[in-house]
């Protein structure tokens, strides 16, 4: 169904492989290799690759961060929320108390910022319900890079660099003597080593997570936190258990029909995607030009509608007033597609439905087991706290919630915030087709849809639909990443579009990772991409 031709600039093409994996960082796709070759299946490869992209990739993800994951295991799809909840002493009042009544949120940076962090316990759970291999041979090539050490490659040193400029993570208790090794972010090319995340990675294997959760890093933790202000507790953390749920969907109209887009439920904010294909769905996408002014002009204003609805109702699942069901309820969101109009930009406010920093990796192999999996210490560092001695470098999470008492997703003991990352699934006729994410923010959405239109609606094959030149709706206005046709740019402002210029140091335009079943995968395989925006690579065999 797809065209191969490379219509953007890009290093890449596609990749053809019965067994894959495809990461942001090469050495961690080719550890993800090691496990499908030793006969481990794609749920080992996948815990591989993400143990690995704690060292190698430290300004997107470390041992504190969260993570999600929605895997095919060969009859049906099974999520997983391993997002982190709230310290017992997390209340509105906690935070106005120590910040003032005029904070809207808690800190960036800090204790303060840190939920409970959930991606130790993701790879536990999926080891022992899906994996093959023991636990501890999975994470075998994370400690052996973590102590041996590897040449930090381009991306990655450039977003490690912009962070050190930062006094607001470089001065964190732990950071600068865990990442700025001789006062400074390390070099292009210059060799970095953690054996303080070896030593836990260690404790990790050999207990099953019961270290890091119940046990000596446990410990560490809540002694550090105490230290430098914070509020998690050893009980926090003992508590902590990640959930298991089922995806949630919407169905979409390209390349004939059948498809579905599967994303994990709330507190993510996958939904928007969701949202915005159902959206799209009444509109002929398929009648336009791929770039043409028209067709990203619809999917501009389909995501604003989408984001209006996220930002103002997704919570945890306990705390919304309206369900993910009432969100996605097909009238509803044909009424909204009612709302644009394709002469002109325009700013939506929520609508009223019916009462009622991040890596992503995948993974598939030969016998059919697709694995989609994203894990984040969510602002490049995240927290920039770092645990000495032992190398666990701390989301930021607890900064997603509000301090408005008004709003759903307010800040309360053992709940969870709104999140960011989302791995996505794609489905047709029930059977899987893809798996696949796009790491970055609020970028995250935007680049599911953008890309699933691309091979939907256009036959453009993955890595095209990834090289292709993207848009982000930000703060009102509409950037365009560099390598957007100019004629296209133009046309979007003449129909009102604020059209602006992303500045972040750290977050982009996404980069993303996808493997695309192509027939039996033990006789046709799957095609595979890996985004030029990162150092990443597709490994398979």
């Amino acid at each position: 169904m797809f065209s191969y031709d490379t219509p953007y600039l890009s290093g890449r093409t596609p990749v053809f492989a019965r067994n894959a994996v495809a990461t942001s960082h090469p050495l961690a796709a080719q550890a993800g290799l090691r496990m499908l070759a030793a006969g481990g299946n794609a749920v080992d490869a996948a815990i591989a690759a993400a143990a690995c992209m704690t060292i190698v990739e430290p300004c997107s993800n470390g041992l504190g961060s969260d993570a999600f994951c929605i895997l095919w295991d060969g009859s049906q799809l099974h999520g997983l929320n391993a997002s982190g909840c709230a310290p017992a002493a997390w209340t509105r009042e906690y935070f106005v108390g120590k910040y003032g009544a005029d904070a809207k949120t808690p800190p960036k940076r800090g204790w303060d910022s840190v939920t409970v962090p959930g991606a130790v316990s993701a790879w536990v759970a999926l080891s022992q319900r899906f994996g093959k291999l023991p636990f501890a041979d999975v994470l075998a090539p994370a400690i052996e890079i973590a102590e041996r050490g590897y040449a930090v490659p381009v991306v990655v040193q450039s977003k490690w660099a912009a962070a050190a400029a930062l006094p607001e993570i470089t001065q964190q208790p732990g950071f600068a003597a865990a990442f700025l090794p001789h006062g400074r972010a390390p070099r292009v090319g210059e060799r970095f080593a953690f054996p303080e995340a070896a030593r836990t990675l260690r404790l990790i294997a050999q207990t099953q997570g019961e270290a890091f959760y119940r046990g000596e890093v446990a410990a560490a933790l809540a002694a550090h936190a105490r230290a430098h202000g914070g509020a998690m507790t050893e009980a926090d953390l003992a508590g902590y258990r990640p959930e298991w749920v089922t995806p949630i969907g919407q169905d979409y109209r390209g390349g004939g029909g059948g498809y579905r887009l599967h994303e994990i439920p709330p507190n993510g904010q996958g939904i928007a995607a969701l949202i915005a294909l159902g959206i799209l769905n009444h509109f002929d996408l398929a009648s336009l030009k791929v770039d043409s002014v028209a067709s990203q002009h619809l999917q501009i204003e389909a995501m604003k509608l989408a984001f209006a609805d996220v930002y103002r109702f997704v919570a945890e699942p306990r705390a919304m007033r309206l369900t993910p069901a009432q969100m996605l309820d097909a009238a509803y969101l044909a009424e909204r597609a009612k709302l644009i109009d394709p002469k002109r930009a325009q700013h939506f406010g929520p609508g009223h439905a019916p009462k009622g920093g991040t890596i992503y990796l995948t993974a598939a192999d030969e016998r059919g087991m697709m694995v989609s999996f994203i894990q984040s210490n969510y602002m490049g560092f995240g927290s920039g706290v770092v645990v000495p001695g032992y190398g666990v470098s701390l989301q930021n999470r607890g900064h997603g919630f509000t301090l408005d008492a008004t709003r759903e997703n307010v800040v309360g003991p053992g709940k969870r915030p709104f999140h960011t990352i989302i791995p996505g699934f794609l489905t047709r006729d029930g059977r899987p087709q893809m798996s696949f994410g796009v790491m970055g923010g609020d970028m995250q959405p935007q680049g599911h849809l953008q890309t699933v239109v691309r091979m939907l609606d256009y036959g453009q094959n993955p890595q095209a639909a990834c090289d292709a030149p993207r848009w982000r709706v930000f703060g009102g206005q509409v950037h365009l990443e560099p390598g957007f046709d100019a004629a296209t740019a133009e046309g979007l402002r003449a129909l009102g579009h604020d059209v602006g210029t992303f500045t972040d140091s750290y977050q982009d335009f996404g980069a993303g990772q996808f493997i695309w079943r192509l027939g039996d995968p033990a006789v046709d395989g799957y095609v595979c991409a890996s985004d030029p925006r990162r150092d990443g690579l597709v490994a398979g065999f």
